[in-house]
């Protein structure tokens, strides 16, 4: 067996193995430094009519900076309008100087006088404007700074991004500074020893470590989002930390039992070593499923997750058995005295688990049909989810910018969403498109559906065939009324004016667009991604145990927790009842990514101690047992080690629940959930039950699938000299 081989290497030549790892995670690391993280914005793999926008203003070659906006507006009362514009007058003259700065536009004040607006543009295009951003934030800062009485904001695409991004990287940091002590504390209680408890950290924080420096390498080919880190972290934390756990309580069960430091590393090898490699094909597998949306936000989250966890394997099957064979007995050492001895105590059968699994087994009919019809009912309010876009409306209003924008879309609402159209006319037919589009704008300026202060701004190419249109909304971009309109522009207006000209093209982008296309896209992708990670995992199970019966029932399984899972979350973040719990404002949907990212991640990781639990009741079955007996030994005797797996998961889930944006809110609570659901219900009654119910059927496998049996090989001759020797 290839880890067995891996695994007697390390042991006997650990210095070479730890030190290449050791080379190998700084190279990455060193690697991700140097080159940075290529981050995808709006243009980054669009499709469908976003693709066929975007393809018109590329050929337009429209100069298109960057533009940022400075508000000010009054702290308390009614605005002072001499003294704003004053104010407005030394933002343009101090911005105008800037090498930094294109244009200043002039000081325009809101249509109810409570607020003045100076717009500027930003020099250079648009994809590199961030490099020359922070000197006219710094000059937004010292007018503020000049004038405490009134609000001076800097609101812009440009300025947003920024503060989120500095948002989200110090959730990241939130979150790893929480999720290491808590790891650390659930390892402890798992081993009761320090070193054993810090040694699966250590390799979750390398495996994380190398990832985060492989993703920047591969984001120059394919761009990174801003969720690729949190990915990372939460995907490599969860399964560095467990396949840890599997080898060294293996390895420790075996050295129990009289086995030398090299030989428990090997049968360590043999068995968890073994499940970890199949756990982590399976986890590969699922999270290979994002690939089919076709999507830069999924296939940069299926990159980030495939690399932590074939990072996590290959350090588990090389650098972790030089760990065990280097430190032998130090393993078990420093020792929490109480917590030890209830550790070495796990290593056996323990009497409550004997205790909980009694019912399924002695009745599993009852036991299958009460808890499976608990988790239906649970999954039944997945039915009613409604989906949303990630939006302006899923961000935190902690965040200062998104206090600033909120007031500026309050007093200027064309300043908030905006519907960009682009429409290319016939070579023949340039003067009855340009006709089309004045018709097109007469009909949106007079439609209550758009903003009522700004007349359409329309950009024409040099060539005069396209025409860019830009149709402020006053409302928020996710908004019922946003879509209204949208639907308006589509369905009437577009194919009453510019749709017909006879060759024109024409195509709706922006926000509110981009968002119910990417539901749309989400909505027909889901069914394709679960039927491929359904089959692909099916194959896995299949080629691992050589039962199609223990591959179904593992997709059963899995899409049971799923259901439930999903039916929490519409419980939780479709109502209001939770938000001061987990301080969140509902938006009555759940953001349109997750269901999909929560399907192939709770696929790919369940598949961890799934496996695991199997192939210790497999074991059993194989020594002798019958099925009960060795469902019965199988989950006792890995009750220890799958309990803590699921805490570390559940830990550092939860973790995520508690993090600024809506979206990772509703992850975390989602896999945390699904996690629990797997380790109790399904694992402790769903699971053996249904393994009595099958009973020998379990282990049925027809004829290709069954294992070649050795040939027997014949008894040597007796020669005549042993006979009379």
């Amino acid at each position: 067996m290839v880890t067995v081989r891996i695994a007697r290497w390390s042991a006997l030549h650990p210095w070479r193995a730890i030190g290449a790892w050791v080379v190998f995670v700084a190279l990455c690391i060193g690697t991700g430094a140097v080159l940075g993280t290529r981050t995808a914005d709006f243009d980054d793999n669009p499709k469908g009519e976003q693709a066929v926008y975007q393809r018109i203003v590329d050929d337009a070659a429209l100069n298109r900076p960057a533009s940022e906006n400075v508000l000010i507006t009054a702290r308390d009362g009614a605005l002072d309008q001499d003294k704003a514009l004053a104010v407005a007058g030394e933002v343009r003259t101090r911005m105008d100087a800037l090498t930094e700065v294109d244009k200043v536009g002039e000081p325009a004040p809101s249509p109810k006088r409570d607020a003045i607006l100076v717009s500027v543009d930003i020099a250079g295009d648009r994809e590199t404007a961030d490099e020359r951003l922070q000197p006219l934030l710094d000059v937004t800062a010292s007018v503020q700074a000049a004038h405490p009485d009134l609000r001076v904001e800097q609101v812009g695409g440009k300025s947003l991004n920024k503060a989120l991004s500095e948002t989200l990287g110090k959730d990241f940091q939130k979150a790893e500074f929480i999720s290491i002590p808590v790891t650390l504390i659930i390892m402890l209680l798992a081993f009761g020893a320090v070193i054993a408890a810090g040694v699966p950290v250590l390799l979750a924080m390398s495996a994380v470590g190398s990832a985060l420096g492989l993703s920047a390498l591969v984001s120059q080919l394919v761009p990174s989002t801003e969720n690729t880190s949190s990915m990372i972290l939460l995907i490599g934390m969860a399964v560095g930390v467990d396949y840890s756990l599997f080898y060294i309580r293996r390895e420790r069960e075996e050295r129990a039992r009289g086995a030398s430091h090299i030989d428990a590393v090997e049968i360590a090898a043999a068995t968890s070593g073994h499940a970890i490699v199949v756990s982590g094909i399976a986890v590969v597998v699922a999270m290979a499923g994002m690939f089919v949306a076709d999507d830069v936000t999924f296939s940069s989250m299926a990159i980030g997750a495939i690399l932590v966890v074939v990072a996590a394997v290959i350090g588990s099957i090389t650098v972790l058995p030089a760990m065990l064979a280097k430190l032998g007995r130090w393993i078990d050492r420093p020792r929490v005295p109480l917590v030890w001895r209830l550790s070495a105590r796990s290593n056996g059968e323990p009497r409550f688990w004997k205790a909980i699994l009694k019912p399924s087994l002695r009745r599993p009919g009852v036991a299958l049909v009460v808890a499976g019809g608990a988790l239906v009912a649970l999954a039944i309010p997945a039915a009613g989810m409604t989906l949303n876009s990630p939006s302006d409306a899923d961000l935190p209003r902690s965040i200062p910018i998104m206090q600033s924008y909120d007031r500026m879309t309050a007093a200027f609402p064309s300043k908030g969403a905006v519907h960009a159209i682009a429409v290319r006319a016939p070579a023949d037919s340039v003067a009855k498109t340009e006709s089309a589009v004045t018709e097109l704008t007469r009909r949106i300026q007079a439609d209550s559906g758009f903003a009522n202060d700004s007349a359409p701004r329309v950009t024409r190419s040099g060539d005069g065939r396209i025409f860019v249109i830009a149709a402020a909304i006053p409302h928020r971009g996710s908004s019922a009324e946003a879509d209204q309109s949208l639907n308006w522009l589509r369905t009437n207006a577009l194919p009453a004016t510019v749709g017909a000209v006879a060759g024109a093209e024409f195509a709706v982008s922006g926000e509110t667009a981009g968002n119910n296309d990417f539901v749309d896209n989400m909505t027909s992708s889901l069914p394709w991604v679960v039927t491929i990670v359904l089959l692909l995992t099916f194959l896995v199970m299949l080629w691992t145990f050589r039962s199609p019966v223990i591959a179904a029932s593992a997709i059963f399984l899995n899409l049971l927790s799923a259901g439930a899972a999903y039916g929490v979350l519409v419980l939780v973040f479709q109502n209001t009842w939770a938000e001061g719990l987990l301080s969140f404002t509902s938006t009555g949907g759940i953001v349109a990514w997750l269901p999909l990212i929560l399907f192939v991640v709770l696929f790919g990781l369940s598949m961890d101690y799934h496996v695991f639990v199997v192939s210790r009741i497999r074991e059993a079955r194989e020594k002798g047992m019958d099925t009960r007996s060795a469902v019965s030994h199988g989950i006792t005797t890995s009750a220890g080690v799958v309990t803590s797996a699921a805490a570390v998961m559940i830990g550092v889930f939860s973790i995520f629940a508690t993090l600024s944006t809506i979206d990772m809110k509703q992850m975390g609570v989602g896999l945390a959930t699904a996690i629990l659901i797997d380790a109790t219900l399904i694992r402790a009654v769903i699971l053996p039950s249904l393994m009595a119910v099958l009973g020998e059927a379990n282990w049925w496998a027809p004829k290709f699938l069954r294992p070649r049996a050795e040939p027997v090989a014949a008894p040597a001759p007796v020669r005549e000299l042993d006979r009379v020797g």
